[in-house]
């Protein structure tokens, strides 16, 4: 009686399907961003909400990449693409206290949106 007639899979609760590595993107964007701003600013209370944006921003791009890596990549992707695993490891790694959180380097959010940009082009390959 209360078995499911149906049984859907999706990233979210509700199955929309919708994936896409530009959600990432755009908050490493907006990390970098913060960054710069930190970078070109005296004012100590801009530069601390410089600061807290990028550390929230930062998480936001894991919390994008954990929904693709875990919900969206099956293992036939993991075969096809074998550095893939470690692609994610390294992007969610430089968006956390290791990376853009922990530092305002902007170089370090250059490598993070350069292996945003490796996971994409091996996302788009799987949607052909």
């Amino acid at each position: 009686m209360f078995t499911p007639k149906i049984t859907v899979h999706a990233h979210c609760d509700l199955p929309c399907g919708i994936y896409d590595p530009i959600q990432a993107k755009i908050e490493a964007q907006s990390v970098k961003a913060c960054m710069q701003k930190y970078a070109a600013s005296t004012d100590a209370d801009f530069k601390a909400r410089a600061v807290a944006i990028k550390e929230e921003r930062s998480n936001m791009v894991k919390e994008h990449l954990w929904v693709l890596w875990t919900d969206y990549f099956k293992p036939n992707h993991f075969e096809a693409y074998p550095n893939l695993s470690t692609l994610f490891n390294e992007a969610t790694k430089l968006a956390g206290a290791g990376g853009t959180k922990g530092t305002n380097d902007v170089a370090v959010a250059d490598q993070l949106l350069a292996k945003i940009d490796e996971i994409s082009e091996i996302f788009w390959a799987t949607k052909k």
